[in-house]
This record gives structure tokens, C-alpha cells and sequence, in this order.
């Protein structure tokens, strides 16, 4: 993975609590294989009419959304079914980070796992963050290593985030590069464990 320290961006506002990962990418979508382009299936039935136009009443197709990188989202974001390929399609479409006052935690962990930022945030906080999302040229910093967001207009708050998934973010690792980082120690073991029973 690409290792995340900070990140500057434009902030989406999806103001709705509950939504669930069948929102967030859709039951059809998931016979793909592979982790990329899920993307343009992101939020589909919110995001499309039936005749595959965009929907313009969906949040995230309006002109103050496009180009965002951080999403602002409702309580209890990611809920339902534990599809990794939620925070799959998040990532394809753009998004590094999400802010929300509560995530579901297999969601928040599939993220974590994935190198999307799940932050928590008191309501208060992040109300004030979407009200200044609506300023042209509004962009807000997430600076993982100090656990700080700011932004243009004065904000300075810190952020709670587990030191495990911390250090893995900061260098760019997933579980299975952890465990490779001790092959040489499996190796060895395999093979003494191999000669007691030659």
C-alpha cells in the first residue's frame, strides 16, 4: 500500500446516517475479482436514474462535491453486510479519508486494512466542517502522524486513531507484508519443524 502521512483535500458532505455498504457498492457489483474500478459503481443506485444518467439531487454529484478526497459522512457509516469491497469502491472513486461520529467495525477495520483513513468525530466538530465545506476553496488537512486535522479557515482538532493501524498506515504495510516482514524467521521454522519429522 502507499504509505499515508498527510493529506489535503476538498471535503464531500453525504449527510445521511445508516448507510450501509449494499449503498455504498451495491450486491451486482461484487463478482469482479480484482480491487479497482469499483469506483463508478460507488453509491449507484443514489448516484443514477434508471437511465444511467446522473442523478443531480445525489450529494455527491453536485459541482461543490466534485473532486473531493474526504468524505463527511453520517453516524453509524458502513453498516450491514462486511463486504471489503466498500472501502474498495470508496478508494476507487477518490476518497483517502472519512469522517463520520461512528463507523461499523468491520467496515472501519476493512478500511483501515485497505489504506482509507476512518476518523471519528464529536457531531459538533464535524458540523463545523460541513458548513465550511460549502466555501469555495475550502480544503482540510489530515495529518496522521500528528493526528490533526486544520484547515483554511482556523479549525485545529485532534483525532483518536489505534498506534497498530498508526504505524501501518504511516508506512504504507497491510498484513501481509507484516507477516513477510518475518519470512526469513517462517522459513527457518518450517524447516526444523520439517527435519523432526524426517
Amino acid at each position: 500500500m502507499k504509505p499515508f502521512t498527510t493529506h489535503e483535500g476538498k471535503v464531500a458532505v453525504l449527510n445521511r446516517s445508516n448507510v450501509d455498504t449494499d449503498q455504498i457498492i451495491p450486491k451486482q457489483f461484487l463478482k469482479r475479482i480484482e480491487k479497482t474500478g469499483y469506483g463508478r459503481f460507488a453509491f449507484f443506485d443514489w448516484r443514477y436514474l434508471p437511465d444511467g444518467s446522473d442523478n443531480p439531487e445525489f450529494e455527491l454529484n453536485k459541482a461543490e462535491s466534485k473532486g473531493a478526497t474526504i468524505l463527511l459522512a453520517g453516524e453509524n457509516f458502513g453498516c450491514g453486510s462486511s463486504r471489503e469491497h466498500a472501502p474498495w469502491a470508496l478508494s476507487d472513486y477518490g476518497f483517502q479519508v472519512i469522517l463520520a461520529p461512528s463507523f461499523a467495525d468491520i467496515f472501519h477495520q476493512n478500511c483501515l486494512k485497505n489504506g482509507l483513513l476512518p476518523i471519528s468525530l464529536e457531531q459538533s466538530v464535524l458540523d463545523v466542517i460541513r458548513e465550511q465545506a460549502r466555501q469555495e476553496g475550502y480544503q482540510l488537512k489530515v495529518d496522521l502522524e500528528n493526528q490533526t486535522l486544520t484547515d483554511n479557515a482556523n479549525l485545529s482538532k485532534t483525532f483518536e486513531v489505534d498506534p497498530y493501524w498508526k504505524d501501518m498506515l504511516l508506512n504504507g504495510k497491510d498484513e501481509i507484508d507484516l507477516t513477510l516482514y518475518y519470512q526469513e524467521d517462517i522459513s527457518r521454522y518450517e524447516t526444523e519443524r520439517r527435519a523432526t519429522f524426517l
